[in-house]
C-alpha cells in the first residue's frame, strides 16, 4: 500500500510563511529564511514584553522626580513622605498626575515635605 505524505510539513510551511506575513522580500517567501525570522521575532516580542515593563516604570519615576524636584523635594524623599503619610498611588497614577495635574501633584509634594521634615 502507498502512503503519501507531505500534509504536516505543508501544513508547517503555511504556519510560518503566514506569521511572516510582512517581513520584506526572502523573509516572507522562502520557508528556511522565514522561519528563521518568525523564530527570532517571537523571542524579541517575549523578550520585549518584559523590557516594555522597566522601560515605563523608568519614565514614570524621571516624571515624578522632575515633578518632585519643582517641589522642593527629591525623588526618594517624596515617594517615602507619601508611604509616612498613607497615601499608596501607584507610579503609573503619579506620573500622570505630575504631567496633567500640577496643582494636586504640588499637594501630595507638600503632604509628603510635611511628614518627611515631622
Amino acid at each position: 500500500m502507498r502512503v503519501k505524505r507531505g500534509q504536516a510539513a505543508h501544513k508547517r510551511h503555511k504556519k510560518y510563511l503566514k506569521l511572516a506575513k510582512g517581513f520584506v522580500g526572502a523573509r516572507s517567501v522562502l520557508y528556511e529564511t522565514a522561519r528563521e525570522n518568525v523564530e527570532r521575532a517571537m523571542a524579541y516580542a517575549y523578550r520585549d514584553r518584559k523590557v516594555k515593563k522597566r522601560e515605563f516604570r523608568k519614565l514614570w519615576i524621571m516624571r515624578i522626580n522632575a515633578a518632585a524636584r519643582e517641589n522642593g523635594l527629591s525623588y526618594g524623599n517624596f515617594m517615602h513622605g507619601l508611604t509616612l503619610a498613607g497615601i499608596e498611588l501607584d507610579r503609573k497614577v503619579l506620573a500622570d498626575m505630575a504631567v496633567r495635574e500640577k496643582a494636586g501633584f504640588a499637594e501630595l509634594a507638600a503632604l509628603a515635605k510635611t511628614k518627611v521634615t515631622a
